[in-house]
């Protein structure tokens, strides 16, 4: 499969709730670059790690975190960038904004995502 081949596939599986699928698209040792200064900020490292971010996340948002593309991927080499929008809910705080997930993908696996987001500092606020 090519990298957005990868993507696209990996996104699909999420989308459908589909951990197994979504995580299958993952080389084991894969890296996630969460930015800013909250809870669940830095390099996460392998499956493991990774699930259990995502999946606190989740718990911390009762499962209100939503993201969807706002747009369509597009390709440089292994790199692919695929621009999203999320929402989600803490208690009475609220996110509500644009941001983009960049892949890097070798062998038909993602080795690397980065997250990046339009404010930073009030995500890092509902996060904390």
């Amino acid at each position: 499969m090519t990298a957005i081949e990868v993507v696209t596939a990996y996104s699909i599986a999420l989308s459908q709730g589909d951990i197994p699928t979504t995580f299958s698209h993952f080389s084991p040792e894969a890296k996630w670059h969460q930015p800013g200064s909250h809870q669940f900020a830095g390099t996460k490292t392998g499956l493991e790690a990774i699930g259990k971010m995502l999946g606190d996340m989740m718990g911390a948002t009762q499962g209100t975190l939503v993201i969807e593309p706002t747009g369509a991927m597009m390709v440089n080499g292994n790199l692919v960038s695929f621009p999203v929008h999320f929402t989600g809910k803490i208690g009475d705080k609220t996110v509500d904004m644009n941001g983009v997930d960049l892949f890097e993908v070798l062998d038909g696996k993602i080795v690397q995502v980065w997250l990046f987001s339009e404010d930073q500092s009030a995500e890092d606020e509902f996060w904390d």
